[in-house]
């Protein structure tokens, strides 16, 4: 049935359906195939010197290959037969080091046997499957042997206590076959359905950070302490034992799968002991106090305080400590004797777990996919956030922040759980631990955690990156600078190196250390697209030019910052790259377009003379006033032939006799002749006449076609005089900032070099140290961003010229044959760089979105998504088509559209309602059209309209109200509550209108008009619109002869205050009257779903009362 070799030795074992097992003996077959000792013995089919085999001859070794071919040879031998199942045998395995042998057979056991030199022999029977066993086999790193079987479970059992541990089971599917990983503690079985893999137990160490420098842990069955502070020769500390660990539960004899530790936590309160919580998740849950001497850790220890919990036990002081009860789910405060002092309920329900909350008497609790911070003391929740599936909990050293390690996440809050970033994974977070660094900034800044296979980093403000990869798995407890501690699975002590310098940049530029940031682009490798992208994202693309080469890639980032000069060095090296053609023009045209936003004309002319955009270039002259060039440009057209441009630039420039020369030499002589005549160019017109009669044309009725004197009458065109004559826009002087010139990271910006502790002592020494050199000088900077302010562009290759003579092939006979550059005639330029643009501020709508969280602020943004999500968080809104005219009303309203002038668009110009004193900047928010004045005006009308029975209007007015009041913004508290009344009041009022409709309807149905009528009574009305409704009940009821419930109603009729005002003198004497009549009948005509005395609710589907203690 199976058979396998022995890990080490030249054994195999097989299992057959006769009921035994065998182990052969493979040694003679390895020393043949390997050449063992005895060559010159010879061996059967072994030639020697004289080319004979063995000693024998050629056809007897040919008899004996024969015979070894059809009936095997004497290379392996049975070893041991192994006789004691009673039906056959499926499997055997051998154990990876002792000598011993696990068997599984059709008879349902699992057998050990044992192996000397010279016998086997059965040791034990495990008994326990109930149908065939299919396999069996040794765990690689436990005393413990697995079996699978034709039962549809799978039994662990130990080999020294010989008993049962564990059982899984799965229904429906049969085990056939197991394997094991060498390396991981990962196993494999096979079924019916197909195959699972999965762990015996969890391998993540129990442990716990400890005061100072120190570490506790577990390893197997003793708590350790590991020093930090010890560290010597590359290790990572020094572990000494603290106490020995009893075994809980059911399992107290073996060391049972899941019996280890799983939770540690130290008293962190106490500075004079230790104290210790080991918790386990043994019999559902159990907890063991461990208290020793912090001078003699491993003298005095004392233990055997336990009990019952759920999950991790946390210390809320110096002595006292809280547990989970897992039964009742409540929170059990105790003292360090163990005696209960205190219980408290959950202030939420479904919690599971306990953790620590970072200072005295406060706890973490782990509630579905919540995490509260609950005060056990006041009985208060100081925060609460959401994080799904919460695995642990780790507190930076100052207590400042903490990481919640989620199956699939991190989530980084405050001390008062106030989310501050949330990061997302593909695989599960293992582990997780802040940066202890006493220098560099990053102390409880950098939050590093690990995966399957890599070592990450998170910072508070989102940003995350990979550091490196890992071989196997580990469990992070301490970052020191570029040192990561761990423990392994074998809870061992380890150290790795990682390259803490890209989240150190990333963390520098968040806190606006600029100083810092720029020493890190000098001295650190910071390269690769990823910080370029992360450096434009951010808004920072001037860092990224400092150690960027690339021509195109620092074109891309010049432009985003707005650097033109570096934007134009890349342009002329990205030129002389592809050539004066090709993909160079567009880099030009991008230069343009950004200089011309920048109203740098000088670069904006450069631009465009480079690219051969004649077209823009002359529109550029007209909008400049510059009139000589635009004539270069006329004159540049007419040398190329280029009828249109000859024509534009002749429009431009206002010059008739040219655009009738133009219109000539095209062929268009009518057009050329009517516009002769308008400008009053009558030689001319006379000679281009005498044109058309000679190509048998004529000039009848041409100037008929023209009407003059009217507004679409021909005039003559002049080019608008422009009103500043200047070469570029006036930009604000501004200093260059830290970021964009290395010279500005000067001693001045101080930044704490990260340095040896000894070097640290001396403040002094270290303050110099801290300064930084001169090698930040303009020599290193003009390598990156050009040593100059002033760009000159005025060499041979790059000179613009005046004389416009001498351009390249344009078809001129008269052209010299070696000028063939369309370019090399305009004037020279000079940079104007002494200025720049001033930042752009945000946008409104941006800052509108993050200075709030109402629905109404972001829609008046024109985020109508993020609005629908918060509406559906906040009040369960799924259909928004009643709130569509409300939303709207809120995105039109929040702005003003003013006219610009003529020729341009409108202004769209923000309105804000916190404006009132200054402007608020980036603190603005909008306002919004919706009011409480505008919704108490709604609650009005309804009230008007309910008055004089027109309750469709009603309807409509309190439906209107209640679809503004999710997108109206209040002042403060007291209109927030007048919010809420006004909601109560429109939905009673709702509810009475569509009552009044049912009843309405149900006229002919004495039994229902009346019920309804009774219904109407409850709604919360005001008491004048309460009197109409106790009217009309009564008469109705008394109309249907039901007297008890009429006396009822004019009773309550009679109680109104309004009952005794004069106006009312006749209503009140009907309801005496009917009072009478009814209290003298004293009879219902029939039987309501009513009850007058037993509050109730209306259904407002069906209308029918749902009395106080029923079920709706």
């Amino acid at each position: 049935m199976c058979a396998s070799f022995h890990p080490s030795e030249d054994l195999i074992v097989s299992a057959s359906l006769d009921q035994t097992v065998r182990v052969w003996d493979t040694a003679g077959l390895r020393k043949k195939q390997l050449g063992g000792p005895g060559l010159d013995e010879g061996y059967p089919g072994m030639m020697d010197v004289n080319g004979n085999r063995g000693g024998t001859s050629a056809a007897a070794a040919t008899a004996l290959n024969v015979q070894a071919e059809l009936f095997g040879t004497n290379d392996v031998v049975v070893k041991y037969v192994l006789e004691g199942h009673d039906r056959g045998v499926n499997w055997a395995a051998f154990h990876p080091t002792l000598p011993l042998l696990a068997s599984a057979a059709d008879d349902r056991q699992v057998k050990l046997w044992r192996m000397s030199e010279t016998k086997a022999w059965e040791v034990d029977t495990l008994r326990g499957h109930a149908n065939n066993v299919s396999c069996c086999l040794f765990h690689p790193k436990q005393e413990l042997v697995v079996s699978n079987s034709e039962d549809r479970s799978i039994r662990v059992w130990d080999v020294s206590k010989r008993v049962g541990v564990q059982t899984f089971r799965r229904e429906g599917d049969r085990f056939w076959i197991l394997a094991a990983h060498r390396s991981q503690n990962l196993l494999a079985a096979g079924h019916d359905s197909g195959m699972i893999v999965f762990k015996l137990e969890r391998e993540r160490p129990a442990s716990a950070h400890g005061p100072g420098d120190k570490l506790y842990y577990v390893r197997g069955r003793e708590l350790f302490c590991h020093d930090y502070s010890r560290a010597t020769g590359g290790s990572s500390g020094v572990d000494v034992p603290i106490a020995s660990l009893r075994r809980v539960g059911q399992q107290a004899q073996t060391d049972g799968i899941g019996s280890g530790p799983r939770f540690l936590s130290y008293n962190m309160h106490n500075p004079t002991e230790g104290n210790i919580l080991v918790c386990s998740e043994v019999d559902g849950g159990c907890y063991e106090l461990i208290t020793f001497s912090l001078t003699n850790a491993g003298g005095s220890v004392t233990d055997g305080k336990r009990g019952s919990c759920l999950g991790p036990g946390v210390f809320l002081g110096r002595n006292r400590f809280a547990v989970l009860d897992r039964h009742k789910r409540e929170i059990v405060v105790k003292n360090l004797n163990n005696e209960t002092t205190k219980r408290v309920s959950a202030p939420v329900p479904n919690v599971d777990c306990l953790y620590d909350g970072g200072a005295s008497g406060r706890i973490i609790l782990r509630a579905d996919d919540r995490a509260v911070l609950f005060e056990v003391q006041s009985r208060r929740v100081i925060g609460e956030l959401t994080a799904p599936k919460i695995k642990n909990v780790v507190w930076s050293p100052d207590g400042s922040k903490v990481a919640l390690l989620c199956k699939y996440g991190v989530v980084i809050a405050n001390r008062q759980l106030e989310q501050l970033c949330s990061i997302s994974d593909t695989v599960r977070i293992k582990s997780g631990a802040w940066d202890v660094s006493p220098t560099g900034g990053t102390n409880s800044n950098l939050f590093v955690y690990t995966t399957l296979h890599h070592v990450k980093y998170c910072l508070p403000t989102g940003d995350t990156g990979t550091i490196r990869t890992l071989d196997n798995p580990i469990y992070a407890t301490r970052v020191v600078k570029d040192s990561l501690f761990c423990l392994d699975r074998e809870a061992r002590s380890r150290v790795i190196s990682i390259d803490t310098t890209e989240a150190r940049f990333k963390l520098a530029l968040a806190n606006k250390k600029y100083g810092q940031v720029m020493h890190m682009v000098k001295h650190s490798r910071l390269c690769g697209r990823a910080i370029v992208a992360y450096l434009q994202s951010k808004g920072f693309p001037e860092v990224a030019l400092h150690f960027v080469r690339d021509p195109q890639t620092r074109f891309r980032l010049a432009l985003a910052c707005g650097n033109i000069e570096a934007a134009m060095e890349s342009a002329f090296s990205l030129e002389q790259q592809q050539g004066a053609d090709g993909k160079s023009r567009d880099v030009w045209g991008e230069l343009g377009s950004e200089a011309l936003r920048q109203g740098n004309h000088q670069v904006v002319e450069m631009s465009y003379q480079r690219k051969k955009d004649f077209d823009r270039l002359s529109f550029l002259y007209m909008l400049t006033g510059d009139n000589e060039k635009l004539r270069k440009m006329l004159k540049i057209s007419n040398m190329r032939n280029d009828i249109m441009g000859r024509y534009h630039n002749a429009l431009l420039l206002g010059d008739a006799a040219e655009r009738v020369a133009v219109l000539e030499a095209s062929g268009n002589l009518p057009l050329a002749y009517i516009s002769a005549n308008l400008h009053g160019l009558d030689e001319v017109a006379e000679r281009i006449k005498v044109a058309i009669e000679t190509q048998e044309g004529s000039v009848e009725g041409l100037m008929e076609k023209v009407p003059v004197g009217t507004k679409k009458g021909g005039r003559l065109l002049q080019p608008p005089t422009p009103i500043v004559r200047a070469s570029n826009w006036p930009t604000l002087e501004i200093k260059k900032t830290t970021l964009e010139d290395l010279s500005a990271a000067d001693a001045g910006d101080e930044y704490e070099e990260e340095s040896a502790p000894a070097a640290a002592a001396d403040t002094g020494a270290s303050a110099g140290a801290a300064a930084w050199d001169d090698d930040f000088g303009m020599e290193d900077a003009g390598a990156g961003i050009g040593g100059d302010d002033d760009f000159d562009l005025g060499d041979d290759d790059m000179g613009w010229g005046d004389d416009l003579d001498g351009l390249g092939d344009i078809g001129g006979d008269d052209i010299a044959p070696d000028q063939v550059d369309d370019m090399a005639a305009f004037n020279e330029i000079s940079g104007d760089v002494g200025f720049q643009m001033p930042p752009a501020g945000r946008p409104p709508a941006g800052c509108w979105v993050a200075n709030s969280s109402h629905a109404a602020d972001h829609m008046a943004a024109g985020g109508a998504s993020s609005a629908m999500q918060l509406l559906h968080r906040q009040i369960a809104a799924s259909d928004f088509s009643n709130l569509k005219g409300s939303m709207l009303g809120c995105y039109l309203g929040s702005t003003v559209s003013l006219p610009g002038v003529p020729g341009s668009g409108s202004m769209i110009v923000p309105l804000m309602r916190n404006d009132a004193t200054v402007h608020p900047g980036n603190d603005s928010l909008p306002r919004t059209s919706s009011t409480m004045r505008s919704l108490v005006t709604g609650v009005r009308m309804g009230y008007k309209y309910f008055q004089t029975g027109k309750f469709n209007e009603a309807r409509n007015a309190f439906t209107e109200v209640l679809s503004q009041i999710p997108l109206t913004v209040t002042d403060n508290r007291s209109q927030a509550n007048e919010m809420k009344e006004m909601l109560e009041i429109c939905r009673e009022y709702i509810t009475a209108i569509r009552l009044k409709e049912a009843i309405t309807a149900a006229g002919a149905d004495p039994v229902r008009s009346t019920e309804l009528s009774a219904y109407f009574t409850h709604c919360n009305l005001q008491p004048v619109h309460l009197l109409l409704a106790l009217r009309s009940a009564m008469g109705t009821a008394f109309k249907h002869k039901n007297f008890i419930v009429a006396a009822s109603f004019a009773r309550r009729l009679l109680e109104l205050p309004d009952m005794r005002s004069e106006r009312n003198a006749d209503l009140r004497m009907k309801a005496t009257k009917v009072l009478q009549r009814s209290e003298q009948m004293a009879r219902n005509e029939h039987t309501l779903n009513y009850k007058e005395n037993t509050a109730f609710s209306i259904d407002c589907k069906d209308f029918v009362p749902v009395y106080t203690g029923e079920e709706c």
